[in-house]
């Protein structure tokens, strides 16, 4: 029975810590940065500078080193969105991440006066980004309606849906936020990382509550994930329910649901579901996921055998219920557990805070301590399965953790799938590893012992939930747009209508319209990716990400030259810096041809013109170098002109 305590959730109110809009913009006329073996210049000196690249097909292409005034992030009246409130009776949806990509989970319900929001993640940078720290959901589209925003309710505890609240909650007004238990602490966890930002205003709820929202009223239902305190969020209207699962996957063995299952998800026999938005993670996988129990017998199979050295266990610090296991099993078997690695050692914290995990006094050790016992009575939580730089178990495999070493007959078990991209940084780790004599287990090598099993639900869990909740509507989400069509597919395959499903974008603005028909408006919210970047936080950076990337591509090339106000002619050779393009000291016949050009380029401009125009000059400069360095060695790089003026 769904217990019926309502709570009122306040409107959310704008956070007066916040800049005003005018405090945000960037101070205008910066400079970009310059190599520091520049000669500085007298005090009549003027500096121009700027940043070329010819483009690979032959036409002049101007990349700025920084954005121009008219591209950096404005604020007030021109940032405002010409998207109407939806109209009496219309229901709204709003995928703002997380269905372009996996992570950056975040999704707006618009009904009426009321805005609620579900999920706020983070997204890792990868080769598309240099440089950047992380990548959040775009919040402009809230940030214009934070009156309306009465609620941010979280699914579950992992970054790909927690890890933006910080910054999103700074941004939309810091109304209330609600999840369950560990989910919360592990929000204040992060929250205390930002300690300039306002305290997270939380609140614990069960799945069995029912609290108010505004005009909304919201329900729970728990679910099965590789983290506890993982729930669903019921959304009720006067056309029925809106279903949002999360991230989960059947408890289940060989296909048949546990009654405990069962009964969770028994609220749906005789609900009117309006809208189902679920998670497309492994919906390209054949059958049902492989339950977390077979991994749990698999593991305490290979700890219960070792007969020799120390068992080294390497997994995803945020699946806390394998780790919660091992420590069980540990225990069972009278062995000690040592934690090496931060995210691992904060998680398996949060649970004990949380009243999820109480071991026994002596149990956990500390990693320095691991050689005071016998091999065969330790086991040893590490983080690093994906071949992280710096995380415990790489630095092992180079030798350079400084408070443990690998001794011959250790076991490695890599508790964990190869995330995508990551291949080549597990295979050199596992190349440092065998060097140091160890036996190394993975899931491809386990045998008949299961070491790994994924959060979510393959094809067929996912199948189960739509025929479950027989939701009149559908709006796949979690997953690249592939994953999203093959989920449309398996929707239609269950009866479905293809009119009543939405493959949407970021940004997509959905609306059901008096329960009867969903559309997409031809308007979208903006969906660009918030990037964090140091202390900064922008969705307009695109133009720094470009200029990042083409450093890494073709290197930079700096051309500085003095030119003589009155004569419009060159003072002195110039100046030519090159950084991950060419070694200088080996193609000096190409900087002496290099030299000229320039000399030519700005004498010719120059000529006839008073006073001279140094944007004219400066572009005229960056073009011909780029097309004559591009015609010379094939290679494009960033060109900055530096003109000097005296």
């Amino acid at each position: 029975m769904i217990k019926k305590e309502v709570k009122n959730i306040p409107a959310a109110r704008p956070h007066p810590l916040r800049k005003k809009p005018e405090e945000e913009k960037p101070r205008p006329g910066a400079h970009p940065a310059h190599p520091s073996h520049t000669t500085h210049p007298q005090k009549r000196t003027t500096r121009h500078s700027g940043s070329f690249q010819y483009s690979k097909f032959g036409s002049k292409h101007r990349t700025p080193s920084h954005p121009p005034q008219d591209m950096k992030k404005k604020e007030g009246p021109k940032r405002t969105m010409k998207i109407m409130p939806p109209a009496e009776g219309v229901v709204r949806i709003i995928p703002l991440g997380g269905v372009e990509e996996i992570g950056k989970n975040m999704t707006a319900i618009e009904i009426g006066n009321d805005i609620i929001i579900i999920d706020a993640g983070m997204q890792f940078a990868n080769d598309d980004t240099p440089g950047v720290d992380y990548i959040i959901p775009n919040t402009t589209y809230l940030e214009e309606r934070k009156d309306k925003i009465r609620a941010l309710f979280i699914t579950h505890g992992h970054l790909d849906h927690i890890g933006g609240v910080p910054l999103v909650l700074s941004r939309i007004g810091n109304p209330p936020v609600y999840s369950r238990q560990l989910s919360v602490l592990l929000m204040k966890k992060r929250q205390a990382e930002f300690p300039h930002l306002p305290p997270l205003n939380a609140h614990i709820v069960e799945r069995d509550e029912v609290i108010t929202a505004g005009n909304l009223k919201i329900r729970f239902f728990g679910v099965t994930h590789t983290i506890p305190d993982s729930m669903g969020i019921i959304i009720e209207t006067p056309y029925g329910w809106i279903v949002n699962p999360g991230d989960y996957k059947l408890d289940q063995i060989d296909g048949v649901v546990s009654q405990e299952e069962e009964e969770e998800y028994s609220i749906f026999d005789d609900a009117k579901v309006l809208l189902l938005m679920t998670d497309s993670t492994n919906i390209e996988n054949e059958g049902f996921a492989l339950p977390e129990v077979r991994v749990h017998q698999g593991l305490e199979r290979l700890i219960r055998d070792n007969k020799g050295g120390r068992i080294i266990i390497a997994a995803f610090a945020s699946h806390i219920t394998r780790l919660m296991k091992i420590i069980e099993i540990a225990e069972a078997f009278n062995k000690k557990v040592a934690i090496d690695g931060r995210s691992m050692s904060t998680n398996i914290a949060v649970a004990e805070e949380a009243g999820l995990l109480s071991p026994k006094k002596g149990t956990i050790i500390p990693i320095e301590d691991a050689d005071k016992y016998p091999p065969d009575r330790v086991i040893i939580l590490m983080t690093g399965a994906q071949g992280e730089e710096f995380a415990a178990l790489n630095r092992a495999a180079t030798k350079t953790h400084r408070k443990f070493t690998l001794k011959k007959g250790d076991t490695i078990i890599l508790s964990a799938s190869i995330v995508p991209g990551n291949e080549i940084a597990v295979a050199r780790m596992k190349d440092g590893l065998a060097r140091q004599g160890v036996n190394i287990i993975t899931y491809r090598t386990a045998g008949e012992d299961y070491i790994h099993a994924t959060g979510h639900g393959n094809k067929e869990d996912i199948r189960w939930l739509h025929q479950k909740t027989h939701p009149n509507f559908f709006i796949p989400i979690h997953g690249h747009h592939y994953m999203l069509q093959s989920h449309k597919r398996l929707a239609l395959s269950v009866g479905m209508p293809e009119d009543h499903i939405v493959v949407p974008d970021n940004g997509s603005i959905i609306e059901i319209d008096h329960g009867t028909k969903i559309s997409v408006l031809k308007e979208k919210a903006p969906s660009a990716p918030m990037i964090v970047d140091g202390f900064t936080v922008g969705d307009e950076q695109n133009v720094v990400i470009r200029d990042r990337q083409m450093l890494a591509q073709e290197g930079m090339f700096v051309v500085i030259a003095t030119v003589d106000l009155k004569t419009g002619k060159l003072k002195k050779s110039p100046d030519l810096i090159s950084r991950g393009f060419l070694y200088l000291k080996e193609n000096q016949e190409l900087l002496h041809q290099t030299r000229l050009l320039i000399k030519k380029t700005v004498e010719d401009s120059t000529r006839g013109m008073n006073p001279i125009n140094f944007d004219y000059i400066k572009g005229a400069l960056g073009d011909t170098v780029s097309k004559f360095l591009f015609q010379k060695t094939g290679k494009r790089p960033l060109v900055i002109p530096v003109l000097l003026s005296i």
